[in-house]
């Protein structure tokens, strides 16, 4: 069974290959895709994190959730050396981190389930399980950021996260925050394959930021891979990349 919703203003679409899954199983994972949205939003006006942007919610007396969240940036920061930080101007944005973490706890709300084979994909983020409808590995494409219906590369997965970070889509969202006035114009996508989700997106926004080392930052990574594609279209790999390449 697989079924796509508009949540967070993307798609997230969650495909259960185990035969019992029924429509009330999948639901309870956009559900909780709307939970996220309606706390973490910095566009909601009545979110969690705009009242603490606002000063109207101090954060000693936000909810467990926001401080595990924000708990969880600090800790990247740390292990990025500042090149994840969640401040600007003033403001807190924890998205470059909420999208991994709230994919990765979807996709355990299924495990509890008792699901094994399965995927969730918010806005091309995506955390797998098991196997695809075929029992062989889940493929999924790396796009082209210059032609958006071309794949670059294929890879196949099994029980790993995977995210992209880049500017086809929603433009100059991620910053230096060592350089915060300047455009990250270097490159253009860096996709990772971690562990499972929330590391590797967390880790991707980081890299990202980093412009043209972040590469090399993910190569120092124990169980990570990456693919990045600068402003010219030349393509770096980490050295295990290609062990996931079919194509």
């Amino acid at each position: 069974m697989k079924k796509t919703k508009l949540i967070m203003d993307m798609p997230v679409t969650v495909e259960v290959v185990d035969p019992w899954v029924k429509t009330k199983d999948i639901e309870k994972v956009f559900a909780y895709f709307v939970y996220i949205d309606e706390k973490f939003s910095t566009f909601k006006n009545d979110s969690e994190i705009s009242k603490i942007n606002k000063g109207i919610l101090a954060k000693k007396d936000c909810s467990q959730d926001m401080k595990k969240v924000l708990e969880l940036c600090a800790q990247t920061s740390e292990q990025t050396l500042g090149y994840f930080n969640i401040e600007k101007k003033g403001k807190l944005d924890p998205s470059g981190l909420v999208k991994g973490w709230a994919i990765y706890n979807a996709a355990n709300i299924l495990k509890q389930q008792g699901f094994k084979n399965f995927y969730v994909d918010a806005g091309g983020d995506i955390q797998v399980s098991g196997k695809n409808k075929k029992n062989e590995s889940w493929k999924i494409g790396i796009r082209n950021p210059f032609k958006r219906v071309e794949n670059v590369k294929i890879i196949n997965i099994e029980n790993l996260g995977l995210a992209t970070s880049g500017t086809a889509i929603r433009g100059q969202h991620i910053y230096n925050p060592h350089k915060p006035d300047e455009k990250i114009t270097e490159i253009v996508s860096l996709t990772i394959i971690g562990p499972n989700i929330y590391e590797a997106d967390r880790f991707a926004t980081a890299a990202f930021a980093m412009g043209k080392t972040g590469i090399n930052f993910i190569e120092t990574l124990q169980g990570f891979e990456g693919y990045m594609i600068d402003k010219s279209g030349v393509a770096t790999m980490t050295t295990g990349f290609e062990s996931y390449v079919k194509n």
